[in-house]
């Protein structure tokens, strides 16, 4: 019973973390405005996904 609390607790507390994660990339894009599109990103992680050792794409307005 204890493990299953203890599973639980930190299932809801790595959900609150990418919940307060997601919150803060919102805001951060509604004040700055910058971002990545689907294509941008899809092209950028086939190419990890490929073995390249590529930065990331530069964000844009």
């Amino acid at each position: 019973m204890r493990e299953a609390i203890a599973q639980y607790v930190e299932r809801e507390e790595k959900r609150e973390t990418f919940r307060q994660d997601a919150i803060r990339a919102w805001e951060e894009y509604r004040r700055t405005g910058l971002h990545l599109s689907h294509e941008e990103a899809d092209a950028w992680l086939g190419k990890l996904e490929a073995g390249e050792d590529v930065e990331p794409p530069t964000c844009h307005g």
